[in-house]
């Protein structure tokens, strides 16, 4: 049996991810810094900036899902990133695991045009600079041979139970919920790509199960033709039976509430995303697999449901 080891558990891709291994048979193994309890797993504790806990975490595993989020600031990626993918790297080419490890579109920077994987590393941001160095870290070991691995790309995620960390959620579902009118960053008038949740762990699924899948890059399931933030702020609002009626915040806005809650000074430097069409292309993906990703209008349902209850 091979063992499908989760760096990261807890979070919102995993939290879809287990299910889908624990109905396909698969032995699972959750690491994250607090013991996550789920019936069927195995857990354990590691500090993945510590090399020898990185490698006990991944001992015995055939996969290994790299699907850490550290918090939402530049210190703790800079400090933290390097030491995480390095560390990761060298256990699982110590393990022979192999590495599937899940990653955003920050190092592409600000693109004029459609993201595919083909996408030169432009990062305009410095979350972009880490995030294009540790991918060209990984994209360099698989090149030399070290591991065999992939990165599976997403554009800005939404779904049921992303509600910490998919802005979509923060910004349309639970202000929807709460009766509040829905937010917007900078233009609503925008295209911008959302991948589902769920899509995105049945991917990474049928990717580690796919031999010719690893030692390239894949952009995750993402629906074509993306809703601009006015349409799907407007989806989302029939849904809760409210007007959709929403606040657009412009950058200046960003920067002076930045002075009370320092995460808006996180949130500014990636308002780029937010002032061009933002389209993520997963053709590779779903013409290889045969995938059809969740319509917004089925994923916005779903979203809504989940909050509603």
């Amino acid at each position: 049996m091979s063992l499908h080891t989760i760096l990261g558990a807890g979070g919102s891709i995993s939290n879809y991810l287990v299910p889908v291994l624990l109905e396909n048979n698969e032995p699972v193994r959750l690491v994250s810094r607090t013991l996550k309890n789920i019936p069927g797993t195995e857990s354990m504790t590691a500090d993945l900036n510590d090399a020898e806990q990185t490698k006990k975490a991944v001992a015995g595993s055939s996969v290994v899902y790299l699907l850490v989020g550290l918090d939402y600031n530049f210190k703790s990626w800079k400090s933290q990133w390097p030491k995480i993918i390095t560390n990761v790297i060298e256990a699982c080419a110590a393990s022979k695991a192999k590495l599937i490890f899940f990653d955003n579109v920050y190092m592409y920077g600000k693109v004029h045009g459609i993201m595919t994987e083909e996408t030169a590393f432009n990062p305009c941001s410095r979350k972009g600079e880490i995030r294009a160095a540790i991918a060209t870290e990984l994209l360099t070991a698989m090149k030399e041979g070290k591991l065999q691995a992939l990165i599976a790309r997403s554009a800005d995620f939404y779904g049921p139970g992303s509600d910490k960390t998919g802005m979509a959620n923060i910004m349309v579902f639970a202000n929807l919920a709460k009766k509040k009118n829905a937010q917007c960053l900078v233009d609503a008038n925008k295209p911008h790509s959302y991948t589902y949740v769920p899509d995105a762990a049945k991917a990474l699924y049928l990717l580690a199960k796919d031999e010719s899948a690893f030692n390239q890059t894949w952009h995750l399931p993402t629906r074509p033709n993306p809703l601009t933030g006015k349409a799907f702020i407007a989806l989302a609002a029939k849904e809760f039976n409210r007007p959709p009626k929403y606040t657009v915040f412009a950058p200046w806005m960003i920067r002076l509430l930045g002075l009370f809650v320092p995460i808006m000074n996180e949130i500014h430097e990636m308002l780029y995303q937010n002032e061009l069409p933002y389209i993520f292309d997963s053709t590779k993906f779903d013409t290889h697999f045969h995938f059809t990703p969740t319509s917004y209008e089925d994923g916005i349902k779903e979203s809504a449901a989940y909050y509603l209850k």
